[in-house]
C-alpha cells in the first residue's frame, strides 16, 4: 500500500495547480462583476446563500457539530494514525502540507480580515451551534483548508488506475470533504465562500505538500522503529486529550479518534514487540 502511495504522488506535477488557481479567477472575477471584492460587498452577496445554508444543515445540529471537529488538525490527525504504520508516505507528505496549509490559513485570515458571521449579522437572525465566533478571521474557512488538504493527499495517494475508479472516488472523498466543511455554515461560523476558497487552498496545499516533500523528504525518519517509543507517548497524551473532550463535549467522532489512536497503539507495541524479540 505504501509503494502504491509513493507511486502516486511520483506522479503529481506543476500543472495541477492549473485547476485551483483557474476556479480562484473565476470566482474573483464573479466578486468583481458583482462590486463585491470590498468586506461589506462579500458579506452582502452571501446573506441569502448563507441564511439558506445555515437553516437547511443547522437541522441536524449534532450531526454537525460531530462533522465540523474533523477539520480540527487534532482530530484530524487523530483518525489518521491508523494509516501510521502502513502507509509512512501519507503521513510525510500530510505533516508537510499541513504545515503550508496552516501558512495560508493565518496569512490570508490576516490579509483579508472578513468578520465573521456572528460579527456582521445579526446573531438572532441565524443559529449558531456550539462556540459563538465574533472574530475579523471569516476567510478563508481554516477547517475547510485543514480538510481538504487531507482529502486531496488521500485521494491523490490512492488513486485508482482505471478511469471509472477514478471518476467514483474523486466524487466521493470530494463530496465528502464539502459535507464536512459545509458544517462551518450550519454551525454559523463562514460564510459560504469562505467555504470555497479554503478547500480551493485546501487542494493546493496538498500538491505543495506533495512536491515540497519529494524533494526534501524532510518527514522520512518517522518510519524508522527507533522512533515509534517518542510516537508511542505522543499517541497515549493525545488518548487523554480526548478522554478530557469526551468527558466536556462526548462527540462520536472523538471515539473514532480512539478507536484510531488505540488501535495504531497495539500495532506499534506489537511491532517492537517483534523487534526486540527477534533481537
Amino acid at each position: 500500500m505504501n509503494n502504491r502511495v509513493i507511486q502516486n504522488y511520483k506522479e503529481i506535477r506543476p500543472s495541477f495547480f492549473l485547476l485551483p488557481f483557474t476556479l480562484i479567477a473565476i470566482i474573483v472575477f464573479f466578486l468583481f462583476s458583482q462590486n463585491a471584492l470590498n468586506k461589506n460587498g462579500y458579506i452582502q452577496i452571501q446573506k441569502t446563500w448563507f441564511y439558506a445554508i445555515n437553516a437547511k444543515l443547522s437541522q441536524f445540529p449534532l450531526m454537525q457539530q460531530n462533522f465540523t471537529e474533523v477539520g480540527n488538525t487534532f482530530v484530524l490527525l487523530s483518525l489518521l494514525t491508523i494509516f501510521f504504520l502502513r502507509t509512512p508516505k501519507l503521513w510525510e507528505t500530510l505533516l508537510t502540507a499541513i504545515i503550508v496549509s496552516a501558512i495560508f490559513s493565518v496569512s490570508l485570515k490576516n490579509l483579508f480580515s472578513i468578520p465573521r458571521p456572528a460579527a456582521a449579522l445579526s446573531q438572532h437572525s441565524f443559529v449558531i451551534i456550539g462556540e459563538e465566533l465574533v472574530g475579523k478571521s471569516s476567510l478563508p474557512s481554516g477547517h475547510s483548508i485543514t480538510i481538504f488538504t487531507t482529502i486531496c493527499c488521500i485521494v491523490l495517494g490512492f488513486m485508482p488506475k482505471k478511469i471509472t475508479n477514478k471518476i467514483v472516488w474523486c466524487t466521493f472523498l470530494v463530496a465528502l470533504g464539502l459535507g464536512l466543511a459545509f458544517s462551518r455554515v450550519a454551525v454559523g461560523a463562514h460564510f459560504p465562500l469562505d467555504i470555497v476558497f479554503g478547500s480551493i487552498i485546501g487542494y493546493i496545499s496538498a500538491i505543495l505538500g506533495i512536491l515540497i516533500n519529494k524533494k526534501l523528504n524532510a518527514w522520512q525518519w518517522i518510519s524508522n522503529k527507533k522512533y515509534y517509543p517518542y510516537f508511542i507517548v505522543l499517541f497515549c497524551i493525545s488518548i487523554v486529550i480526548l478522554v478530557f473532550k469526551i468527558l466536556n463535549e462526548n462527540l462520536f467522532v472523538y471515539y473514532l479518534c480512539m478507536l484510531s489512536l488505540t488501535t495504531s497503539l497495539y500495532a506499534l507495541f506489537k511491532k517492537m514487540a517483534t523487534k526486540y524479540y527477534k533481537t
